[in-house]
């Protein structure tokens, strides 16, 4: 491998110049997804146009060719990653990529419905051999500082080729009927041209691959055998999603909403016939719902930053369902068309939320079962539904609509299973919604007004001239996280650096403070409301910043609090249901703007969290509140970190303290200022 020059990590021209080698897989990476792409529409028109004059036929062909498309992967995937493993990767890759060209160019020549089906399958086994030589070679090629940047790119490639191949099949199709009078060849079919030009792809991607010099890898025995099944997988995964509330709804939610995808995949060739749009206009719907897709997964979470994922998670879903009733009752491509972008952004978006939060809520040791479960759980589901779809939509037939005797209109029995698939997908949201709400009580209305006009806003510190030349560090997270064990250790290397060290408390770091944590904490039989409890906890801080933390930062120490500014907009922002916009403004007020140099938020699950309580005294009145309540808080304080990476640190505080205190200090060290003395002192 070239040495390269000195360049950041996630440079992205810096990683493909100075790395020949993943440049070039890149680029073969992106002619097979491309190949792939367009090849899905060419066998989806070759079908459509092998059983042209039978609607019934149609959808059963179309929904055949995903099928097969599918299935091989839902069921065969673990035992064909594990046999690729043992194989030799380049090799791998060229023959699998020469094989689809064969393959691929074979379909037009045959003019077979039955050989399509047949060629179908056959590459899509290849591409089960291809995928895991392609994504085991990767780290091969590129340093590990650089392998992140590498998988983001090769996921852009994948997936950023899907409207490009979307714009070639309509050219390709409209360029068909120019050119069969020349080419005779052309005349079997309006998608042979695309197929040619597919297959072509593969060809020109398996020489590209033949040039990469992969470095020798060695050999071991695999332990264990071959990977995990199918079976076991849906089986270990259930039971473990089964435990939990929240994630049956967010898993139910998701098993619905590729079901409704299975239906679209299904019939949407046959609902675009019926518009008479024909291939150019099922080449403009498939590039709709790419772009849609990519909008919402890319844009949709800044738009509702402010929004608790679990209501976008449900929001977004019945969303989709609404837009896809839309699509399939409008009479006009174009307009259609419009609704199938909002179909995708509503969709892209429930897709990224369901995803964060599973990767938040699942603990780490069974993510990998659980993501397993959910992946061919999906597979199954879309199965399934597109071997039902096509009987459904004969089932319900056309059905003509006369409000009056002068106007009428017809729907195929396409639209109108697309009309129910689109109805069981919104009712599935609500369901979703009410089940994993955690804001009850608040206006949705007002959470998505508030989300909208706070969508840009990140919180800038103030410039203080008056704090002095210390660093301020708030260490945040729910009851449980391990805080004040953590303020400890951190005191203590920061005394060995010579470094003066206050650490304190919210609330309760005063003496004032104290007598305010008594009343705020316990006497659980005399409960506060939420604003006279938001009001007493910006009276401690205001007492607390006033007189430990301002003069410390004044002596040049550094300060560590247990709790800051961020607990009242978790606490009583989204805990209580207060306006956050208000806390926020109290908690500003009462500390004259002074915002810490770091905050850390050790992130623990609510279940983990109670675990750690369940010793404790129960007069803590924040600590008897509900898992909804914990929920809620864990929730906002990664929120109000995602909004601004820059003044904050995000730390798993399921593992030990010393692998949470290693993660500090390492992020600590290049941030703190000079010793202001040598020495040590504490206050508390």
């Amino acid at each position: 491998m070239n040495a390269p020059a000195p360049a950041p990590d996630h440079d992205v021209r810096a990683l493909l110049r100075d790395y020949p080698d993943f440049r070039r897989m890149w680029l073969s990476l992106m002619l097979s997804s491309f190949g792939d792409w367009l090849g899905m529409l060419a066998k989806l028109g070759t079908a459509a146009g092998l059983t042209v004059g039978d609607a019934t036929q149609t959808n059963v062909a179309v929904s055949t060719v995903f099928i097969l498309q599918l299935a091989p992967a839902a069921l065969l995937g673990p035992l064909a990653g594990a046999l690729a493993d043992r194989l030799d990767r380049r090799t791998t890759m060229v023959v699998g990529d020469v094989l689809r060209f064969a393959l691929f160019a074979s379909i037009p020549l045959a003019q077979s419905l039955t050989w399509l089906f047949v060629a179908t399958l056959l590459i899509e086994l290849v591409t089960l051999f291809w995928g895991p030589a392609k994504d085991a070679t990767v780290p091969n090629l590129v340093p590990k500082n650089r392998l992140e940047v590498a998988n983001q790119i090769s996921l852009v490639a994948t997936y950023g080729s899907a409207p490009v191949a979307g714009l070639a099949f309509i050219l390709l199709t409209l360029l068909t009927g120019v050119l069969d009078n020349v080419l005779p060849f052309l005349a079997g079919g309006q998608s042979d041209l695309a197929m040619y030009v597919n297959a072509l792809t593969f060809l020109v991607a398996a020489a590209v691959i033949w040039r990469l010099r992969i470095p020798p890898r060695q050999v071991r025995p695999r332990e264990g055998g071959l990977a995990p099944t199918l079976g076991r997988d849906i089986v270990e995964g259930w039971r473990f999603v089964g435990t939990s509330p929240l994630l049956r709804g967010l898993v139910f939610g998701m098993l619905v909403a590729f079901a409704a995808g299975g239906v679209v995949l299904s019939l949407g060739r046959a609902f675009v016939t019926s518009l008479g749009a024909g291939d150019p206009g099922y080449g403009v719907v498939v590039m709709a719902v790419f772009a849609g897709v990519a909008l919402g997964v890319w844009q949709g979470p800044r738009w509702v930053a402010g929004l608790s994922r679990r209501r976008t998670f449900g929001l977004a879903l019945s969303a989709a369902g609404v837009s896809l009733v839309l699509v399939a009752l409008v009479h006009n491509i174009v307009v259609a068309s419009l609704f199938v972008v909002a179909l995708g952004l509503f969709t892209g978006l429930a897709y990224v939320s369901a995803y964060t939060l599973l990767g938040l809520e699942v603990d780490d040791d069974v993510r990998g079962r659980t993501f397993a479960f959910v992946g061919s759980s999906t597979r199954v589901v879309i199965v399934a539904v597109m071997l039902v779809a096509p009987w459904v939509a004969q089932f319900l037939g056309d059905r003509t609509l006369a409000p009056s005797d002068h106007w009428s209109v017809t729907y195929a029995g396409s639209a109108l299973a697309m009309v129910l698939a689109g109805v069981v997908t919104g009712v599935s949201g609500i369901v979703a919604f009410r089940q994993m709400d955690d804001r009850r009580g608040t206006s949705l209305r007002a959470d998505l007004v508030r989300a909208w006009h706070h969508r840009d806003e990140v919180p800038e510190p103030p410039k203080d001239p008056r704090r002095g030349g210390g660093f301020f560090l708030a260490l945040e997270g729910g009851d449980g996280s391990g805080k004040t064990t953590q303020a400890r250790l951190l005191a203590q290397w920061l005394e060995d650096l010579g470094h003066e060290t206050v650490v304190t408390r919210e609330p309760g770091g005063t003496t004032t403070g104290r007598a305010l944590r008594e009343v705020l904490l316990s006497h659980r039989d005399h409960p506060l409301s939420p604003r006279a409890e938001a009001l007493l906890f910006a009276a401690d801080r205001a007492q607390h910043v006033a007189q430990v933390v301002r003069p410390g930062l004044g002596r040049g120490a550094v300060v560590i609090t247990d709790r800051y500014v961020d607990s009242s907009l978790a606490y009583q922002g989204a805990g209580r249901a207060l306006p956050a916009a208000e806390v926020e403004r109290l908690s500003t007020w009462a500390t004259e703007g002074l915002l810490p140099d770091l905050t850390v938020v050790l992130d623990v699950d609510p279940v983990t969290a109670a675990t750690r309580r369940a010793g404790r005294a129960a007069d803590d009145r924040m600590e008897a509140e509900s898992q909804a309540f914990h929920a809620r808080v864990r929730e906002q304080f990664l929120l109000l970190a995602d909004r601004d990476p820059g003044r904050y640190l995000v730390v798993d505080a399921t593992t030990t303290p010393e692998v949470v205190q290693a993660r500090l200090r390492e992020h600590l060290a290049p941030l703190l200022p000079a010793p202001a003395r040598t020495g040590a002192g504490a206050a508390s």
